[in-house]
């Protein structure tokens, strides 16, 4: 039953439609577009296929792909050359509403195009749309700057000169619930159903019971290359977690920024609505977004952070990529707690860190020491949510664990025991809400050697815009606290 639901999840499923959807009747090149760099095989794959329209897309501010359909011959055009798309798109935010000091663009540069690179390897199949693929681009040019894909770009540069391949992946939490966006915003975001109810961690009851949308949902992830190491319920009403298969730092960014948009899209097309909000409800632990990152040795593949003769098997450079994160979260912090809502989240005994400390396996601390094999041994960002841009929080990550290698800065004392119940120098605290978190980023030395002083420029302005706005809010708290009463 399942499998004649599906369309499309599949390679030999893509290349079999030719014949069953009336698409020219021409078999789909695969081969020589997915993955691939080389342009005229691309330029051949599509005209052999058939394909008349490719969708772009590119990362905004926030994480959120903005793109559009382009016709085959415009979109070859734009493989060669760029193509022209209008900046607001990094002068907005994620409600369309225009930054109001914002320097690179506004009413003052009156919103020009900047150009955008498609990048050739990123090529994805649509399982929901016969016959279209999915490229991905970035901002070339000036607004390469503040571009979140290029940023990220910048620091892994920075890592290769330093002999240093970055590897990384993340783990997403996401409430699920059966509704649409038109009944959330009936409802006012209240009394939602969940797509199931109570606390059930690991459940293999709620896994089979809905079994079939989590093999539709894995396929699909399959299919679009960002695929998942491990699924599974996690405590609270209609909550999953999805591992994402590690990779090299700048394919891992694609991977869970894709990864977020189409679970999104997966669920919305089956009646069902998801949210990577860092914290949705105050009944309920936050949802995380957990970065993982190791580094190999460029030249011979060696794991970098793994010494057996070490203690917990941890290098000298491992260590100190940790102090490096360490000292910096502090002043970084607004690069991955990047909403309002994010510091909701970071409280005590919620399973998230209020302070910039480590510890191994101690998943009380903001930096978790996995240790073991050559293979296993890496660090786990436990400060990030599910609300993260990927992009943004893995140079901040490998960016401030670089910084720490070239300085050789040495971390604390590992925390034993529960981090919540422990004091720490007021130098690990984090800011307490978004507005200062961007004003720390925006004093960062560090931060402005590592992504450049355009990119903190904006990020900063764009962070302050965002609480300022809250600021215009007035919650259900406020109502029921002080309408009548006060």
């Amino acid at each position: 039953m399942r499998a004649e639901k599906r369309k499309a999840v599949s390679y030999a499923d893509i290349e079999l439609q030719d014949s069953q959807t009336g698409y020219s009747g021409k078999h789909i090149d695969l081969d020589s577009i997915l993955g691939n760099k080389s342009i005229s095989a691309i330029r051949s794959g599509l005209e052999t296929s058939g394909i008349e329209y490719v969708k772009v897309a590119v990362s905004d501010i926030d994480g959120i792909f903005r793109g559009k359909y382009m016709k085959r011959d415009k979109f070859l055009s734009a493989l060669e050359g760029g193509f022209g798309f209008c900046d607001v798109v990094l002068g907005w935010d994620s409600n369309d509403q225009l930054y109001d000091q914002s320097s690179f663009t506004g009413w003052h540069t009156a919103y020009p195009d900047a150009n955008v690179r498609i990048i050739p390897e990123s090529a994805r199949i649509l399982p929901f749309e016969e016959n279209t693929l999915l490229f991905l681009g970035e901002f070339s040019g000036a607004a390469e700057k503040i571009c979140p894909r290029g940023v990220l770009r910048r620091v892994l540069a920075r890592a290769d000169a330093m002999g240093f391949t970055p590897q990384a992946a993340c783990e997403f939490e996401f409430f699920m619930f059966r509704e649409t966006p038109h009944s959330v915003r009936d409802k006012s975001y209240k009394n939602m159903k969940s797509i199931t109810p109570g606390s059930f961690g690991y459940s293999v009851l709620r896994n089979s019971v809905n079994s079939e949308f989590y093999h539709d949902f894995m396929d699909m992830c399959a299919t679009m290359r960002f695929p998942i190491e491990g699924l599974h319920t996690e405590t609270g009403p209609g909550v999953l977690e999805a591992a994402l298969l590690y990779d090299e730092a700048l394919e891992s960014a694609d991977r869970a920024n894709l990864f977020k948009t189409f679970t999104k899209v997966m669920a919305q097309r089956n009646g069902m609505m998801a949210t990577f909000m860092a914290k949705w409800s105050q009944d309920w632990p936050g949802q995380s977004g957990h970065i993982h990152v190791s580094f190999k040795d460029k030249k011979n593949g060696r794991a970098v952070f793994h010494d057996p003769d070490k203690p917990y098997n941890m290098s000298d450079t491992m260590r100190w990529f940790i102090a490096g994160q360490q000292a910096l979260m502090p002043e970084l912090l607004s690069m991955i707690a990047c909403t309002v809502n994010s510091y909701s989240r970071l409280i005590p005994g919620f399973w998230a860190p209020t302070s910039a400390t480590w510890g191994v396996e101690n998943r009380t601390c903001a930096l978790r020491v996995i240790h073991g094999s050559e293979k296993t041994q890496r660090v786990e960002n436990r400060v990030a949510a599910s609300d993260i841009n990927p992009y943004i929080a893995l140079a901040a990550t490998i960016g401030a664990g670089l910084w720490g290698i070239e300085n050789k800065i040495e971390p604390t004392d590992p925390v034993k025991g529960n981090a919540y119940e422990q004091s720490f120098p007021d130098s690990l605290s984090f800011p307490s809400t978004l507005y200062e978190a961007a004003g720390r980023l925006r004093h960062s030395r560090a931060a402005e050697d590592l992504f450049g002083s355009a990119f903190v420029e904006h990020y900063a302005q764009s962070r302050e815009w965002e609480e300022r706005e809250f600021r215009k809010a007035i919650t259900d708290w406020e109502m029921e606290r002080y309408f009548e009463i006060i």
